[in-house]
């Protein structure tokens, strides 16, 4: 059995090595045009929004590998899904669709045939293709993938695996879980075959029935030990109070897991430690995949994607989990590491307006694949392969339907657009229309807290018709 290093070790090894090199570990070889369709390594990881990440400017989090990813990349800081909820974004990133076209509301099978899936397309075309870690989607579809491949149940840290020796018996923590079957993959692919794999953690998620919410490895608790979590500006009780009514609540399952986790300063303490060192661990676990790359020689053949199904919130707003509109729920970290970048971009960010739905598309791309007519994604190389890169969206639409009931999780759509001067979001609450708050405005650009809404301030009428209009048609044509 391969032996595993301390998390520590590899944490401090890999900052000693990022100060050696001048700031960050390198991960690019020397650049060179790829001769055949690239391979693909898509590292996805869940519950993470767009700042957990150091080079995101997140002053307490350490993921020195995936910096080190940005450092040799690009990182796209305007990256968005169009559905937060794990189920509804994973089939998205599978079909490079919205939730209105491929039909996974919650956690059942889209209803886009299978056959138009990245994972199909590549697979027809020659690649040996895996999946490793989180589904759902439905029955996970074994026969689609090549072997070794592992579907790992959804919802605990930790696994009852006879046979595996660890430090507390017979269990495996999910991430080292991960690690293991990615390893597995990449050591016994054909030599002969160009191959995808996406790695799809557990980690960040919350183990919901636990009271504990968040379960690190043993040795990731000295971890943030002695640091105190800052708890943002708007995770108060009048920011709460200031959302709509029906979410300014008890029976809002965003508050009932705000209970759960933050609702005391010191269970704000614990759950973020805790929920950070799950991070870090997964950090790490992307750091040793692009290691086993590198050892094979391949990475200078592979485009590497890092990213997540959603966002998070970390008490703001009052709330806890993800669902609903505001910034921090929607926009996700996308960092992408192509061979095929000339050295001048290295390291770069990019700010255009990317959305889960194009990944598919751009990992089709970089195959030499046209994707399926369906696909109503675009290709993201463009942004940072072109010398002069394409026009590109200033507007999307975000959708996520109601769950349970209008109490418990409601219906929402909204608008998010740039309109040469301000960005601004609409917010529609169609299960309370006839509420006095069923739609909000909000001027990104002065306010990105999302704390002062203007749908009903009379200087703002003229925007807000605007805004409604814009979400007709950004509706239909996602349908």
């Amino acid at each position: 059995m391969r032996a595993r290093a301390g998390l520590l070790s590899q944490l401090f090894g890999t900052l000693i090595l990022a100060v050696l090199v001048g700031g960050c570990a390198s991960t690019h070889p020397p650049p060179r045009a790829p001769e055949k369709p690239l391979n693909i390594v898509l590292l996805y990881a869940d519950d993470w929004r767009h700042d957990t990440l150091g080079c995101a400017g997140n002053p307490v989090v350490k993921t020195p590998r995936l910096d080190a990813l940005a450092a040799d990349g690009v990182r796209f800081t305007k990256n968005s899904v169009t559905t937060a909820i794990c189920g509804v974004s994973r089939a998205t990133l599978l079909t490079g669709q919205w939730m209105s076209r491929h039909g996974n509301r919650a956690f059942a099978m889209f209803t886009t045939p299978w056959a138009e899936t990245f994972p199909a397309q590549l697979r027809a075309h020659g690649y040996w293709v895996g999946h490793i870690g989180k589904w759902h989607n439905g029955k996970f579809p074994a026969e689609e993938y090549d072997s070794p491949t592992s579907a790992l149940a959804n919802g605990t840290h930790w696994i009852e695996q006879p046979g595996i020796t660890q430090s507390d018996g017979t269990r495996i923590h999910v991430t080292e879980k991960n690690e293991r079957d990615a390893i597995d993959f990449l050591r016994a692919r054909p030599n002969d075959k160009p191959f995808c794999l996406t790695v799809a953690f557990f980690a960040t998620h919350a183990e919901d029935g636990n009271k504990a919410q968040y379960l690190p490895q043993p040795e990731s608790m000295s971890l943030y030990r002695d640091v105190a979590i800052p708890v943002p500006a708007t995770a108060t009780d009048s920011a709460f109070r200031a959302l709509p009514p029906f979410l300014a609540n008890d029976r809002n399952e965003g508050r009932n897991r705000w209970k759960w986790r933050f609702d005391t300063p010191e269970r704000y303490q614990e759950s973020m430690k805790n929920y950070y060192r799950l991070a870090t661990e997964v950090d790490t676990t992307c750091g040793r995949v692009i290691d086993e790359l590198r050892a094979q020689g391949e990475l200078d053949r592979t485009l590497v994607i890092f990213t997540t199904d959603n966002g998070y919130f970390h008490g703001e707003h009052g709330l806890a989990d993800k669902w609903y509109p505001y910034e921090e729920s929607i926009r996700v970290p996308l960092i992408v590491w192509d061979p095929r970048m000339r050295a001048a971009r290295h390291g770069t960010t990019c700010d255009a307006r990317t959305l889960n739905v194009d990944l598919a598309p751009t990992i089709l791309a970089a195959a030499r694949i046209t994707p399926p007519a369906g696909m109503q994604g675009r290709d993201i190389a463009p942004l940072y392969l072109d010398a002069q890169p394409p026009s590109w969206r200033t507007e999307f639409f975000y959708e996520h339907p109601m769950l349970t009931s209008r109490d418990f999780i409601p219906a929402s759509e909204a608008v998010v657009c740039d309109d040469g001067l301000r960005q601004w979001k609409y917010i529609l609450w169609p299960d309370w229309i006839g509420d006095s708050r069923s739609e909000q405005l909000f001027d990104l650009t002065q306010d990105p807290g999302e704390e002062r809404d203007l749908a009903r301030v009379p200087a703002s009428a003229t925007k807000l018709v605007e805004m409604r209009a814009a979400l007709v048609r950004l509706r239909a044509e996602a349908r």
